[in-house]
């Protein structure tokens, strides 16, 4: 159905989104992308893309300068890609691989596997916007529950508010839209 595809494009998006940070801070950090795992939240374009740096794992600190670095280089990931191809394509791999990524963890979820979270765009009252994309436990019967934001950092609580503003344009052009 429609729905349907257009709730896995954006699953799939925000699972893009989630590679980019694990590839810009293993970059960082010097670690194996694989070996990271961090919450992106709120949307899939410029501003709205808020990583949770502070909710990183494996655990670690960064400073204010390698937060900003982080953050602007993943809210700016699938621009790099779209310059580094001089317009002529996009992520088309890395989309491939969030598409499979997102699918093993739907999969292993409705095998019944414990503690799948993936983050999704959903409708969601984690902010006060109708939608937001946020943590989302998956289960047996998909999207079995979306988790709070859990602890802010004050740069993460300012990404927070950009966010917000944003998309709060853009769903309502969405929502606006699908009424017509």
């Amino acid at each position: 159905t429609m729905c349907l595809d257009t709730l896995l494009a954006l699953l799939m998006a925000l699972t893009h989104s989630l590679l980019f940070v694990a590839f810009f801070q293993a970059e960082v950090l010097g670690v194996d992308p694989r070996e990271v795992n961090v919450p992106v939240v709120g949307g899939h374009a410029g501003v709205t893309i808020l990583p949770l740096l502070s909710q990183v794992s494996p655990p670690c600190s960064f400073t204010p300068d390698e937060i900003s670095y982080l953050t602007n280089r993943i809210q700016n990931g699938g621009t790099e890609v779209v310059e580094a191809k001089a317009g002529a394509g996009s992520a088309t791999l890395s989309m491939a691989f969030a598409a499979a990524k997102f699918a093993d963890a739907c999969l292993r979820g409705m095998r019944g596997d414990a503690g799948i979270v993936e983050c999704s765009y959903v409708a969601s009252e984690v902010t006060e916007l109708p939608f937001f994309a946020s943590k989302v436990r998956l289960g047996r019967g998909g999207a079995e529950e979306i988790l709070p934001l859990g602890p802010l950092n004050d740069f993460e609580r300012a990404g927070l508010e950009k966010a917000k503003k944003e998309l709060s344009e853009s769903i309502e052009k969405g929502v606006s839209f699908m009424n017509k």
